[in-house]
C-alpha cells in the first residue's frame, strides 16, 4: 500500500505540475526537501538522544518491572482463556509494560513471542482466537504515558516555544484510541461473520514464529530497599517538588484564573516532573545514573540514523505533491466536510497516512510543521495525531505473520476503529488545550 502511495505523490505530482505549469518549483522542492529533512534529523538527534538516556535509568532501576506486576491482575481479567502462568501470558505482560514506557523495540519481541504462544492454545489454527483478537487490538492502539520523543524532537527542532505541549493531549488521545478498540472486539467477537472457523495448513508452512520462540521472558527484578541515605535523598527531593509545584500552582491561577492557570501548570511542570521522577527511580534502585544514561543515549543515535532514507523518501515526495499545487487543490475539496468536524483538512494526509506507515507519517507530520509552523493548530492537531495510534497494519502483518493466523477475524475492524477515535480524540483534545 505504502509504495502505491509513494509512487502516486510523485507521479501524480510531476503530471499535475506539467498541466499546470509548475514544473520549476517541484524541481526546486526535490533539492529542498531533501536538504531539509537531513537538518531535520540533526536537529532531532539531542533531544531524542538525551530522553533515551533518561528512560534507560529508569529501566535499569526495574520501573518497567513495576508496570509488568501492575498490569499482570488485569490482563489476567482481559484474558481468561490464557491460564496465568503460561508463556503466553508474561510475554504480553512484558510487551505492554514496554509499550508503556514508549520503547516500541523492546515491545515488539514480546508480541511476536505472545502470538506464538497464543498461537499454541488456538482451537482453531489458521483463524485469529479471540485472545489474539484482543492482543492485536490493544498493542495497535497501545497507551504510552511517558511522551512522545520523536514528535517532541521535530516540535523542538522546528522551533516551537513549547515541543511538550501535545503530550497530554497525546495521551488523552491514544486512550481514546485503546478504550475504543477493545469495546469494538467485545462487540463484534459473537457475531457470526467473525466467529474463529479452523483453516487448512497450506504444504510447506513452516511451524510459527522461530525467532519469537528464542525470547526469554525475564523474571520481575526485586526492588532493591535504600538506605536511610538515600531514602533521604529521595523523599527530601520528592518533598521539595512536591512545595515547589504547589507555590507555582498559587501563583499561576492567581494571575490567570483556574482554569487557564490549571491548563498552564500542567503543561509546564508535567515534562520536568516526569523527568525529576525517571531519575529519582534510578537513584532508588541504585542506578550508576550517568553511566546508564549514557548507555541509553547510545541508542537515540541508532534510532535518528534508522529514520533519515525514511524522512528523506517521504519529505520529498510530499514537498513534489504540495509544489505542484495537487495538495491545495485535494484540501480545496475535503475542506468543507473535514472542517464540519473540526478537522482542518490540512492534517489529512497524516491522518489518512499514519494506519500505514509509522516512518511515513512522522515525515509526513515533519513537513506539515515545516509548512504552517508548529505551534499552529494545524501543526499541534498532527503532532497529536502521530502519537494516537499505533502502525496499525504493519502491526497485524507482522504479528498474525509470525503466528501464520491467516484469518485476523474482526482485528482490522477494531483497530482501524481504534485510530479513528483516537484521531476524534486528539482533535478534541487539541481543541480544549490549543483553541
Amino acid at each position: 500500500m505504502l509504495n502505491w502511495i509513494w509512487l502516486g505523490l510523485i507521479l501524480g505530482s510531476i503530471l499535475y505540475a506539467g498541466f499546470h505549469g509548475r514544473m520549476e518549483a517541484v524541481q526546486d522542492a526535490i533539492f529542498a526537501s531533501a536538504k531539509d529533512a537531513v537538518q531535520l534529523v540533526i536537529g532531532l538527534v539531542g533531544i531524542m538522544v538525551f530522553m533515551l538516556g533518561v528512560m534507560r535509568v529508569a529501566f535499569d532501576a526495574g520501573l518497567r518491572d513495576v508496570v509488568a506486576r501492575g498490569l499482570a491482575p488485569l490482563l489476567r481479567r482481559l484474558f481468561p482463556d490464557v491460564p496465568p502462568d503460561h508463556p503466553a501470558m508474561g510475554a504480553m505482560v512484558m510487551n505492554l509494560a514496554s509499550n508503556v514506557f514508549g520503547l516500541g523495540n523492546a515491545a515488539t519481541p514480546f508480541g511476536l513471542k505472545a502470538m506464538v504462544e497464543l498461537a499454541k492454545l488456538n482451537p482453531h489454527p489458521g483463524s485469529a482466537s479471540n485472545p489474539m483478537v484482543l492482543f492485536l487490538a490493544i498493542n495497535a492502539t497501545a497507551v504510552t504515558l511517558l511522551p512522545p520523543l520523536g514528535t517532541i524532537g521535530v516540535r523542538a527542532a522546528a522551533g516551537s516555544a513549547d515541543p511538550f505541549a501535545i503530550w497530554l493531549p497525546t495521551l488523552i488521545a491514544t486512550t481514546c484510541s485503546t478504550l475504543t478498540a477493545v469495546a469494538v472486539y467485545y462487540l463484534l467477537r459473537d457475531l457470526p461473520r467473525y466467529r474463529p472457523r479452523e483453516l487448512p495448513t497450506p504444504p510447506g508452512d513452516a511451524a510459527p514464529g522461530a525467532e519469537a520462540e528464542r525470547v526469554e521472558i525475564p523474571e520481575p527484578q526485586p526492588w532493591q530497599p535504600m538506605g536511610p541515605g538515600l531514602r533521604v535523598f529521595v523523599l527530601g527531593c520528592a518533598l521539595a517538588l512536591g512545595v515547589a509545584l504547589a507555590v507555582d500552582a498559587a501563583r499561576l491561577v492567581g494571575e490567570q484564573g483556574l482554569r487557564d492557570g490549571g491548563l498552564g501548570l500542567v503543561r509546564s511542570w508535567l515534562f520536568p516532573l516526569l523527568l525529576a521522577g525517571l531519575l529519582l527511580a534510578g537513584v532508588a534502585g541504585r542506578v550508576p545514573v550517568y553511566e546508564s544514561a549514557i548507555e541509553g543515549a547510545r541508542e537515540g543515535l541508532q534510532v535518528a540514523a534508522r529514520i533519515v532514507p525514511y524522512l528523506v523518501a517521504i519529505l520529498v515526495a510530499v514537498a513534489m505533491f504540495r509544489a505542484s499545487g495537487a495538495l491545495d487543490l485535494l484540501i480545496r475539496v475535503l475542506d468543507p466536510v473535514t472542517s464540519a468536524f473540526g478537522f482542518p483538512a490540512e492534517a489529512l494526509p497524516m491522518a489518512l497516512l499514519r494506519p500505514l506507515s509509522g516512518s511515513g507519517s512522522f515525515a509526513v507530520m515533519s513537513e506539515i510543521l515545516k509548512t504552517h509552523g508548529p505551534d499552529s493548530f494545524v501543526g499541534l492537531l498532527t503532532s497529536t495525531l502521530q502519537g494516537s495510534t499505533e502502525t496499525t497494519f504493519y502491526v497485524l502483518a507482522l504479528y498474525l505473520g509470525a503466528a501464520r493466523v491467516r484469518d485476523g477475524r474482526h482485528a482490522l475492524a477494531a483497530c482501524l476503529i481504534g485510530d479513528l477515535a483516537g484521531f476524534a480524540g486528539a482533535t478534541a483534545a487539541c481543541h480544549l488545550f490549543f483553541g
